[in-house]
């Protein structure tokens, strides 16, 4: 089933355009590119934050409010930009040997996401300005910094493997 899903992706005429576009894939890069660091650079900060990095400077609530705005942007850039380049070559970058790693960390980044937010943050309020956050919070940063980190890791190994 995902073979055909894969097929499917890379016969649409948004494969074929990405393919055919003499400068496209590049320009998609490069956006790409750019939208993971609107994502990862805010969310990084912000679990940094839920480590205790800058706890006296800025609370939780605050840095949420800042920072997470933009990494939603950069996340809505990466994945569009994503899918157009997967497109182009599906079915090639699905048999890469990365691409497992670089899926399955993105689904772990992805389900962290709502985990978090309607778990321990629902109660933000509560430890907002505390110099150790909940072992949740810390957890689903912990979590969100290795999980983010290998999916770009194994993106940048999708070329070589």
């Amino acid at each position: 089933m995902l073979d055909s899903l894969l097929m499917l992706l890379q016969s649409s005429t948004l494969g074929e355009t990405v393919r055919s576009g003499q400068y496209l894939y590049p320009v998609l890069e490069a956006i790409h590119i750019l939208g993971i660091a609107l994502l990862v650079g805010p969310a990084f900060t912000f679990d940094l934050r839920l480590l205790g990095v800058g706890h006296r400077a800025v609370s939780a609530n605050t840095a949420a409010l800042y920072l997470l705005p933009v990494s939603h942007i950069g996340f809505a850039i990466a994945v569009t930009s994503g899918i157009a380049l997967l497109s182009a070559q599906a079915t090639v970058v699905a048999g890469a040997g990365a691409a497992p790693w670089k899926f399955g960390l993105l689904v772990l980044a992805g389900l962290n996401i709502p985990v978090f937010h309607y778990g321990v943050y629902r109660r933000v309020d509560e430890w907002t300005d505390a110099a150790v956050t909940p072992v949740a919070a810390r957890i689903g940063a912990a979590v969100s910094l290795i999980a983010w980190t290998g999916v770009i890791l194994a993106g940048r190994l999708l070329a070589y493997t």
